[in-house]
């Protein structure tokens, strides 16, 4: 099932920056993980914002938190997710 998940980051002034660019670090590799595994299937990123939209294939609901849940910076997100299906219009489903 496709997921468009909408995430923006608001990392507190208050935790120490390198603590901050660990967290990037550990986010980075496991966003790229996700998307050789073809789990993570697009990232954009929303020009002049510490944000995203992105899609996610998962299995249902419960899996696509648990994804979102253990991403490094989760602690600091807002998250909006939207279940995504085929558009009967779309070349891709001819």
């Amino acid at each position: 099932m496709l997921y468009m998940v909408h995430m923006q980051v608001n990392i507190p002034e208050t935790l120490p920056k390198v603590e901050a660019d660990r967290l990037k670090a550990q986010e980075k590799a496991y966003a790229q993980k996700l998307q050789h595994e073809g789990t993570w299937r697009h990232l954009w990123r929303i020009a002049g914002q510490y944000a995203n939209y992105s899609v996610f294939d998962a299995a249902g609901n419960d899996e696509l938190h648990d994804i979102l849940s253990l991403l490094p910076l989760y602690p600091y997100m807002s998250i909006s997710v939207t279940p995504l299906a085929q558009h009967p219009s779309a070349i891709a489903a001819n």
